[in-house]
C-alpha cells in the first residue's frame, strides 16, 4: 500500500483555525494548540450568548417600561396588569420603543391601564409644579 501524505489537509485545517483566531492576543493567534483551545471556547461562548441575548434584551425592555410607567404614576406590574385587563396586547419591545420615542402614546396607554385598575391621579398639578422646584437655584455673586 502506498503512503498518503496529509500536508495539504493539515495546512487547510490549521489555516481555518488561525483565520478564526485573528485578532486574539499573544500565542492565541499564532500557536496552533492555544489557538484551537481559544477558538473552541469562543464558539461555545457565542452559541451560549446568542440565546442569552434574548433575555438581556427582554430585561432592558422591562427596565425602560418600568422607568416610563413610573413617570406616569404606575409601577411596571400595575401597567402590565392594567393593559392585560383592558385587552391591549402590545409586546414589551414595542412598549419600550413607545416609552422612548413616543411618550404621548405611552402615557395614553398608561391612562388606559390606570382607568382599568381604578387608579386616579392624586394631584396632577403637583407633577407639573415639581419641575419648577427642581430647577437650578439662583446664585448671588459676591463682589
Amino acid at each position: 500500500m502506498s503512503r498518503v501524505k496529509g500536508g495539504v489537509t493539515t495546512k487547510k485545517r490549521k489555516k481555518k483555525i488561525f483565520k478564526m483566531a485573528k485578532g486574539y492576543r499573544l500565542g492565541r493567534k499564532n500557536l496552533y494548540r492555544h489557538a484551537t483551545e481559544q477558538v473552541d471556547k469562543s464558539l461555545q461562548y457565542s452559541y451560549r450568548d446568542r440565546r442569552k441575548r434574548k433575555s438581556v434584551f427582554r430585561s432592558l425592555w422591562i427596565t425602560r417600561i418600568n422607568a416610563a410607567s413610573r413617570l406616569n404614576g404606575l409601577s411596571y406590574s400595575q401597567l402590565m396588569n392594567g393593559l392585560k385587563k383592558a385587552g391591549i396586547c402590545v409586546d414589551r419591545k414595542i412598549l419600550a420603543d413607545l416609552a422612548i420615542f413616543d411618550t404621548n402614546t405611552f402615557s395614553r396607554l398608561a391612562e388606559v391601564a390606570k382607568n382599568q385598575l381604578g387608579i386616579s391621579d392624586p394631584c396632577p398639578a403637583a407633577v407639573s409644579s415639581s419641575s419648577d422646584t427642581l430647577s437650578k437655584p439662583e446664585v448671588s455673586s459676591v463682589a
